[in-house]
């Protein structure tokens, strides 16, 4: 039992009785009894309290003053703890003819803190019923909210966008063992929408609400040869064919296989994949929504796929040559092209090329070098070797450009006006299905005004939905860009220029086995790992 105390007024003066603790208990603490006495207005001497209490062995009553101090009632302190979710109560006892409190007098003291929400009627009437004093009681509990859950989408393919070549024994590369194909059927399940599970307000013990963590919404992106199931959670393939994940969006395509791309097939337009089996010849272009692989050499010509690239032999653009690829680029060498991929690019070599990836960019293999033109990617430019003894001129870029955080800063703040309106408007509407419900007319201006109404929350709902896709692509690259890095694992030459983010370092002498990252406003160059 804790140890405790209690005063004693009488006509002679005032005694305060101390009880030690017993079996562990807690012993007084000098600080609350002094703080109650002040609070009691009776008259004492600190230090001669304080060695009383400092020397309780057994119980015992001393006399603080002379003065008939009138009887003291029983005291309530009241504390707010937790950020305002617990109120704790602790009884003092009255002096022996002081009076107690009841139901209504606790109330009415929480009442006066400002405590309105979760009080324990059962607590206090226990109190009442077995006073207990010197002991903390929660005598109000808030109510924490409910956290919601985000929405998730649940794939039933591959969706793997980062995965590369096989490094043979002999160090050459594997460009045709890729696994980036996905073979479906007509009927098959693609992928399954978790909606969101919004979480719900919690109170305070003084009736604040308190707010769940925002969640995160999702929706199902798909392009043809997709059914949305009835309730809009589900996406089924069409067709006999390939699926691929593009940038979040879900692809089921056919493929169409061609010899050669020249002038016995022109240029080619394909829904789907498109498989050339030996060359694309200068001049000629492939456009195509999903994948298109080449089995042979592409010379100065044009691809374009809403997915990846991929050409066994390389390319020679001859300064026309381009490669454009929603997802990957896969070459066994890239000389003289402008090259542009969403995904990552891949090589056994890059020559006097200008080269954009969305993620990544790695040159391996028994050559494995990059020399003359620029390469930039979002996250990790890996090289055998950067430039050359010849000094040519090299850059390389990685980073994420200003354009697109501002991107993200006025995607956050358009979805954020875009729900004002929306929330403005939805009671509005509301409120109009209930009159008529209930056989009001309106006048014709006021239907107008409510059929433009109604069509302003559809659209800001459509172009919400394009909105929330576009600002999860681009807060999840904005999370890859801290492990932005160079690697080259032999030989970076004198003459490359290296930039990251919005800093730049010019190599002045030969480095092996480096990596440049950023650090503290500058490139830095640092040991590989």
């Amino acid at each position: 039992m804790d140890a405790g105390f209690q005063l004693i007024c009488e006509k002679d003066g005032t005694k305060l009785k101390l009880t030690p603790a017993t079996d562990g208990g807690a012993p007084i603490e000098v600080g609350t009894l002094v703080d109650y006495l002040n609070l009691a207005k009776v008259e004492f001497l600190v230090p001669e309290v304080s060695k009383a209490v400092a020397e309780l062995t057994e119980e015992k009553t001393i006399k603080i003053n002379l003065v008939e101090t009138p009887p003291v009632s029983e005291h309530l302190s009241l504390e707010l703890r937790d950020e305002n979710m617990v109120c704790v109560g602790r009884f003092f006892p009255p002096s022996q003819n002081g009076s107690v409190n009841e139901v209504s007098d606790i109330m009415a003291s929480l009442k006066n803190l400002g405590v309105v929400y979760g009080i324990k009627e059962d607590a206090i009437k226990e109190f009442v019923s077995n006073r207990k004093y010197f002991t903390d009681i929660v005598l109000a509990e808030g109510k924490e909210p409910v956290q919601g859950q985000d929405a998730e989408i649940e794939y039933f393919f591959n969706t793997d966008l980062k995965a590369r070549p096989t490094l043979k024994e002999d160090g050459s590369v594997d460009f045709f063992n890729l696994n980036i194909i996905n073979h479906v059927s007509d009927g098959d399940l693609l992928a399954r929408l978790h909606r969101e599970v919004p979480g719900k307000y919690g109170f305070s013990v003084l009736g604040e609400k308190t707010k769940p963590r925002d969640i995160r919404k999702r929706v199902l992106r798909f392009g043809r040869n997709i059914r949305l199931s009835d309730d809009k959670n589900e996406i089924f393939a069409t067709c006999d064919g390939h699926v691929s994940l593009v940038e979040g969006r879900v692809f089921v395509s056919n493929v169409m296989q061609v010899e050669n791309v020249d002038p016995s097939t022109g240029n080619i337009e394909y829904e789907g994949n498109v498989q050339v089996n030996g060359n694309v010849a200068t001049n000629f272009v492939i456009r195509a929504k999903g994948n298109v692989e080449v089995r042979g050499v592409v010379e100065g010509a044009e691809i374009e796929a809403g997915g990846n690239i991929t050409i066994a032999r390389g390319m020679n653009g001859m300064s026309r040559g381009v490669l454009k690829a929603g997802g990957n680029v896969i070459a066994q060498f890239i000389e003289n092209s402008t090259v542009e991929a969403s995904g990552y690019v891949e090589a056994g070599s890059i020559m006097h090329s200008q080269i954009l990836a969305g993620t990544e960019v790695h040159v391996g293999g028994k050559r494995g070098f990059i020399s003359g033109g620029k390469v930039a990617a979002t996250t990790l430019v890996e090289a055998k070797i950067l430039g050359s003894d010849m000094g040519t001129d090299t850059v390389v870029e990685i980073g994420i450009s200003p354009t697109i955080k501002r991107r993200h800063k006025e995607l956050e703040e358009l979805i954020d006006s875009n729900n004002k309106t929306i929330n403005r408007a939805i009671p509005i509407l509301e409120a109009a299905k209930e009159k008529l419900a209930g056989g009001i007319q309106f006048t014709p201006e006021q239907a107008e005004n409510i059929k433009g109404l109604a069509g302003v929350v559809r659209d800001k709902k459509k172009e919400q939905h394009d909105n929330y896709a576009e600002l999860e692509d681009i807060t999840a690259l904005l999370a890859d860009e801290k492990k932005a890095a160079v690697v080259v694992k032999d030989t970076v030459y004198p003459g490359v220029k290296i930039a990251i983010s919005d800093v730049s370092k010019i190599i002045k002498e030969p480095v092996k086995y480096c990596r440049f990252v950023k650090e503290r406003g500058d490139v830095k160059m640092v040991g590989m790992n």
